[in-house]
């Protein structure tokens, strides 16, 4: 759901908000349940929607998302993202479920599409890879100037990508058993044959005639499943990143949002200054991205300088030094700081649900933790 707009550039107007799809769960046993609709029924948009959070259908019945509208600073991006959280779990009691930020279920689901007409046509159309798409993802969209300066955008921080998929990771459970991924989500995402990288493109006719080649194929259904990594807002003058497990707790969404900004705002920093971007291909791009799934903080990540294994720790300190002066100027270097030193000591949501599972033994205890996690305070 694509609604946000710009309030001018530069690091300080550039605005940002996320979209996160969140679990429908049993309280008891920890299952998906298929509660959207029921919960959408009830649900009532509050006053403040115009300028608040608000609830929307995903693609399974399974899941629910929360869509903050666009704000100035990561502040009160902070606050709408923690009252969205809280707005889905009074929503999600309402109906018998409650809602965890998991970016799979621990447990197996036989998941439910929504029955409009374009869901049943992609379950019909991409079978098993529909069927079980139980996912659950972090949008961030951050406002650009102009078409041109988007694409600049899209070619300039592709590298940098798989970064906050390790960062995000919360996924490590599959169908009851453990993945061996930190991100498993990213796995099941890229069974799409739309979804990935993409290649340095340059103009917004290059991006655009892409995208109409795609759609042209009949692979892809329409511009909406083009589902590329960063891509540009159809509707809105904004630059999406799509990468992103949601995160279990609400600071590490603060975290990325953040950080996606800065790296918008170096990108388009760059592209003034007639600096070219980084020509890697889109192969080692997905082999970074894998990467950063199977291992998040957790091993070595593929560094975007050198595209050669690193320590994730050094990778993570490059990128916030690359992003650093946009964070200062945005405001949001001592916070963006503050929560990666705590993400980094604390671990990601994948490892918290290994370390209840090992604890517990038991993963409903393990969707019982993410549910409480999920609405805790930042």
């Amino acid at each position: 759901m694509d609604i946000y707009g710009i309030n001018g550039g530069g690091a300080g107007g550039r605005t940002l908000g996320v979209e996160e799809e969140l679990l429908l769960v049993d309280p008891a046993t920890g299952e998906a349940l298929p509660r959207a609709g029921a919960l959408l029924d009830l649900y009532v948009r509050p006053l403040q929607a115009a300028s608040g959070p608000v609830l929307t259908a995903e693609f399974q019945q399974e899941m629910i998302e929360v869509v903050t509208p666009p704000h100035a600073t990561l502040s009160e991006l902070a606050q709408d993202i923690v009252a969205g959280r809280s707005i889905a779990h009074q929503a999600a009691q309402d109906v018998g479920v409650r809602v965890a930020a998991l970016g799979t279920s621990p447990l197996p689901a036989d998941p439910h599409p929504v029955q409009l007409r374009r869901f049943r046509a992609m379950t019909e159309e991409y079978g098993l890879t529909a069927r079980e798409q139980l996912t659950c993802g972090c949008h961030i969209h951050v406002s650009v100037e102009s078409p041109e300066e988007g694409v600049a955008v899209l070619d300039r921080m592709r590298n940098w990508l798989p970064v906050l998929i390790a960062l995000s990771a919360n996924s490590p459970f599959w169908h009851g058993k453990d993945s061996g991924y930190a991100s498993y989500r990213s796995q099941v995402w890229n069974r799409w044959p739309s979804a990935g990288p993409l290649e340095i493109l340059g103009t917004p006719d290059a991006y655009h005639q892409l995208v109409h080649d795609m759609v042209s194929t009949g692979v892809a259904l329409d511009e909406g499943m083009i589902y590329f990594d960063v891509r540009l807002s159809r509707h809105y003058p904004t630059v999406e990143i799509r990468v992103a497990d949601v995160c279990l707790q609400p600071g590490n969404t603060v975290l990325l949002a953040g950080v996606a900004r800065g790296l918008v705002e170096t990108a388009a920093r760059e592209w003034r200054d007639g600096v070219e971007p980084v020509a890697v291909p889109s192969a080692l791009l997905r082999l970074a991205g894998w990467k950063a799934s199977r291992w998040g903080l957790q091993g070595e990540l593929l560094d975007p300088h050198t595209h050669r294994p690193a320590p994730a720790l050094t990778v993570v300190n490059s990128l916030l030094n690359h992003i650093r002066a946009a964070l200062q100027d945005a405001g949001d270097l001592d916070r963006v700081d503050e929560l990666a030193d705590s993400l980094l000591a604390g671990g990601t949501g994948s490892v918290r649900q290994k370390e209840v599972l090992h604890r517990t033994g038991d993963l409903a205890r393990v969707v019982e933790d993410a549910v409480d996690r999920t609405v805790s305070p930042l």
